[in-house]
């Protein structure tokens, strides 16, 4: 199983951008998937997740309104849209695939994918 995040890098405060998770070696339908992040000192956090039945998406408090998650199930890749940036979004972004629905917390999800590096700069 590999999930594959691409899609992060360097952008000014109010600025966008979107990362993408390919997944494979799974079935990409029968999984919830997910994002988290990570910043320097802290602990790794939950940022958004999408349903496997349905797409619905669910997000952290601090990025509703801001990010969306979305997911293509013909190219088994999810997305993070992540708009009007704060510098307290830098942080390595992580994918993650869980076999149950709705999770938050890092124990539920079976696989994970290598981060991503966002910095916001003011």
């Amino acid at each position: 199983v590999q999930l594959q995040a691409s899609g992060g890098g360097l952008v000014r405060a109010g600025g966008s951008l979107t990362l993408s998770c390919a997944v494979s070696g799974l079935t990409f339908s029968s999984y919830a998937t997910g994002w988290f992040r990570q910043a320097p000192g802290k602990e790794r956090e939950f940022v958004a997740g999408i349903n496997r039945i349905g797409g619905i998406p669910y997000y952290e408090d601090s990025v509703k309104g801001r990010f969306t998650i979305s997911k293509d199930n013909a190219k088994n890749t999810v997305y993070l849209q992540m708009n009007s940036l704060k510098p307290e979004d830098t942080a390595v972004y992580y994918c993650a695939a869980a076999l149950r629905v709705g999770v938050r917390r890092e124990n539920d999800y079976n696989y994970w994918g290598q981060g991503t590096q966002v910095t916001v700069s003011s």
